[in-house]
């Protein structure tokens, strides 16, 4: 039976804010794991800018070129991380991404501000986010920023930057939403922040002399349907998503939507 390491008032507050970050912290000996594959997986892809590292659970990324590192599909196992996902999306979970935001010291790239599911292919539209602290992230090395609420308006207008200094290149124009209303989401290593795919978020660039490193993992319930017909999306630089080659993983539940998950493999 899975726990309930989330309150009644911390999932409340999901549903109410479209963020949450919880009391619970992942146990050191997980935060170990975590740390190590990290730094295996920034070695490995010295070419990739190591904000971009997608696919990073994937031994070898069709869709995204990155050399990624089992270990981490491992810790997106972690009955921890899926008794809280579970929490928010129900008991039937697929794990369809992940993704490290290492922003190193002196010259991390922003993220502009933007909504996740404006380009992601579930159908019907629902997945959560588990962004985990690897290290310290606070308003100085550009910590996690969003924008609680917005994630119950729908899909904002996007643009397509050309600066080549950004993390992603897909942002939401300036008039769509209230700038003023964003908070910082500040994090010790081993916190987690839990966010919905339409919430409003990005960050600023790492100017300090700290690094600021998460590792995002994304799940959907499998009610909804991974749609692998989504033509490649650019994402930023000469990075492309390629939905169709991306391997997804049920890892609690039953399937039922007839998702594909010999696609990529």
């Amino acid at each position: 039976m899975p726990r309930a390491l989330l309150t009644p008032a911390e999932v409340e507050a999901y549903r109410r804010r479209g963020q949450l970050t919880p009391a619970y912290r992942l146990p050191d000996d997980l935060m170990a794991h975590i740390r190590t594959a990290i730094e295996g997986l920034i070695e490995d892809n010295p070419g990739i800018r190591p904000e971009q590292l997608v696919g990073a659970h994937v031994k070898s990324s069709a869709d995204t070129g990155v050399r990624g590192r089992e270990d981490l599909l491992a810790c997106a196992r972690h009955p921890d991380i899926l008794d809280m996902v579970e929490q928010i999306i129900g008991p039937d979970i697929i794990m369809w991404g992940s993704q490290v935001f290492s922003k190193p010291a002196g010259d991390g790239y922003a993220v502009p501000w933007h909504q996740d599911g404006q380009y992601w292919p579930m159908r019907p539209l629902a997945s959560v986010t588990v962004w985990i602290a690897v290290d310290a992230s606070t308003r100085r090395n550009g910590c996690l920023r969003v924008v609680p609420g917005t994630h119950r308006g729908g899909v904002m207008a996007h643009e397509t930057l050309s600066d080549g200094a950004l993390a992603l290149n897909q942002a939401i124009v300036a008039e769509a939403f209230d700038e003023a209303a964003a908070e910082d989401v500040e994090l010790a290593p081993g916190q987690v922040s839990l966010h919905d795919a339409m919430l409003v978020h990005g960050s600023a660039a790492n100017t300090s002399g700290e690094r600021r490193c998460g590792y995002a993992i994304r799940y959907m319930p499998a009610t909804s349907l991974f749609d692998r017909s989504i033509p490649p999306t650019r994402i930023a630089g000469n990075q492309v998503i390629d939905f169709s080659k991306r391997p997804i993983w049920l890892m609690r539940g039953q399937d039922r939507a007839g998702n594909d998950f010999a696609a990529g493999r």
